[in-house]
């Protein structure tokens, strides 16, 4: 949070502090050490790598353990290219009506009381881009941004504005007014506390913040993407 939009603007998957200060990434912290201790380390590169996945599997098996926090990806096409996974953490202690209609559409299975048919983000468009705003899909009707339906029914009630959308990668729910959430969805592209109390923010994106960039990136006209940008999978990620 101190950071704020240094980090979503830094290039490296490694971030190295010293007193608190942000030093760079790995290879800085080498040259620091060596300068400082002189300190050279010979150790593989592939090593570094198994100890980082490891310890991060054990944080997500960690997170799972000792709160109600579940895990859910999005794994995206550009063009019908895939590049890459979105992964979330859901708040559900503090929305956990939101965050099930949000982890149910993600594992599909569920069917609409109204004709029947699979309620799924899997194959749905991010249909609207706001430049320096958020990125919103989730209209698992038409596609087109005027439709939705949640796993409760047309639409269900705002639970809770207790997360506040402070920084980017803010996961909430899109509405047409008060207590009109359906399955449409938005992240934060960066900190929006304009919509703050008005819209229910209910995750964080912990994972992809290449492929947000990716979105990001992709041309619109009147704040629709001019390609297909497409959720080719998704589920409740286990660790």
């Amino acid at each position: 949070q101190e950071l704020r939009g240094e980090v979503w603007a830094y290039a490296s998957s490694v971030m190295c502090f010293v007193g608190g200060q942000l030093l760079g990434d790995e290879k800085e912290l080498l040259k620091w050490s060596y300068h400082e201790w002189d300190y050279r380390d010979f150790k593989p590169d592939a090593l570094y790598q198994a100890i980082a996945e490891d310890f991060y599997a054990k944080y997500l098996k960690n997170s799972q353990a000792s709160s109600t926090h579940v895990f859910v990806y999005l794994e995206i096409a550009i063009e019908e290219q895939p590049v890459g996974r979105l992964l979330f953490e859901l708040f559900s202690d503090a929305c956990p009506r939101t965050c099930e209609n949000f982890r149910a559409l993600c594992a599909g299975g569920v069917t609409s009381p109204r004709d029947g048919r699979e309620l799924t983000y899997k194959n749905s468009l991010f249909h609207r881009l706001v430049k320096n705003g958020w990125i919103q899909g989730g209209d698992i009707i038409t596609g087109k941004g005027d439709g939705g339906e949640s796993i409760y029914g047309p639409t269900f009630e705002d639970e809770s504005f207790s997360v506040r959308h402070k920084g980017r990668g803010v996961l909430g729910m899109a509405n047409k007014g008060r207590h009109s959430n359906g399955s449409q969805f938005y992240i934060t592209l960066q900190p929006a506390p304009y919509l703050d109390k008005k819209y229910v923010a209910f995750g964080q994106l912990i994972e992809g913040t290449e492929v947000l960039q990716r979105l990001e990136a992709v041309p619109t006209y009147n704040e629709r993407p001019t390609v297909d940008c497409k959720i080719i999978n998704c589920g409740t990620f286990e660790p």
